[in-house]
């Protein structure tokens, strides 16, 4: 269930080949490669040192990441050089068992207002049903009453079952009622919104603390996935928000959002080493379907067929 599927009539998943992979990641990061290209306008076999830290500065790479991946490096750098730094960056990228995930699989959903959260639930629970998954939906943002109803009608469009209740109720008990729910129709795939007014930082940390034990009272081990939706326009200083979300309840891996839209794609190295953590997903669009499965190898690659030959 973790990687880009396509529909089959047994409904088993058959994963995308690596070359329609970089295909995706290209069109993905069309802004990201613009600036990249607009230093290195014709491939080469050798790029200097220099022009490639420029280029890393132009993708948003943090100047301190950008020192670790390129010590020691020759003047005249190899594409084979710098990817190995570069695919080294994602050295906490996952690597999961899909018959070892238990049942219901409990995803918690977490972030800032405006990152996203709604939208990539909506891709997440698409991209499970289309590997044959059933899926229940929790509308734990109860702080705002139009995160209940666009969620909503996400489920109605996709034709999964939601728990919500009224803005301002307890959000704990949506979490439980749609776990208790997902055991007893034996659901594949929980996936729960939370609210993400990080301005009350406290009564945020405390309120997600309790919807991740009061899921763990619902079904033991639960949430199994923490994962943190960062706005990817943001670049370098969504790293922030991360660190306190991380601190608040332990983030298991992120999912970065609106990757389409910027050209600050080089982000992605410092937000994975710096805070020590995997990236499962990019978000490429609006659409239920824009969603990719994160691959160091063809993010790296595909930044790098546009400047080495």
């Amino acid at each position: 269930m973790f990687g880009i599927f396509k529909k089959t009539k047994n409904k088993q998943p058959i994963e995308e080949t690596t070359e329609d992979k970089k295909g995706f990641f290209s069109s993905a990061l069309s802004k990201t490669i613009g600036g990249i290209k607009s230093i290195v306008p014709v491939k080469q076999e050798k790029i200097d040192f220099d022009t490639v830290e420029e280029l890393l500065i132009e993708s948003d790479m943090s100047y301190d990441i950008i020192e670790k991946a390129m010590d020691g490096l020759p003047s005249s750098i190899t594409r084979a050089q710098l990817r190995h730094r570069l695919v080294m960056l994602f050295e906490h990228a996952p690597q999961i068992d899909q018959s070892s995930l238990p049942k219901p699989f409990v995803q918690l959903i977490i972030g800032v207002n405006g990152a996203g959260k709604t939208t990539t639930i909506a891709k997440l629970a698409n991209l499970y049903k289309e590997s044959g998954n059933s899926v229940i939906l929790g509308a734990g943002d109860t702080f705002r009453a139009a995160a209940i109803e666009q969620l909503t009608k996400w489920s109605e469009k996709l034709q999964v079952p939601i728990v919500k209740t009224k803005q301002g109720h307890d959000p704990s008990a949506v979490a439980f009622d749609t776990i208790d729910s997902a055991v007893a129709k034996n659901i594949d795939n929980v996936i729960v919104d939370t609210a993400g007014r990080l301005q009350t930082q406290v009564g945020l940390s405390n309120e997600l603390k309790k919807i991740v034990k009061v899921c763990n009272k619902a079904y033991q081990g639960a949430p199994h996935q923490k994962l943190l939706i960062i706005d990817g326009t943001q670049g370098n200083t969504a790293i922030a928000q991360a660190q306190a979300f991380n601190e608040m309840v332990g983030v298991d891996g992120i999912i970065v959002t609106k990757l389409d839209g910027t050209a600050k794609g080089g982000a992605l190295f410092s937000i994975s080493n710096q805070l020590e953590l995997p990236i499962f997903y990019i978000g490429i669009g609006e659409n239920e379907k824009d969603i990719l499965a994160f691959s160091p190898d063809d993010f790296v690659d595909s930044l790098l067929d546009e400047i080495y030959t």
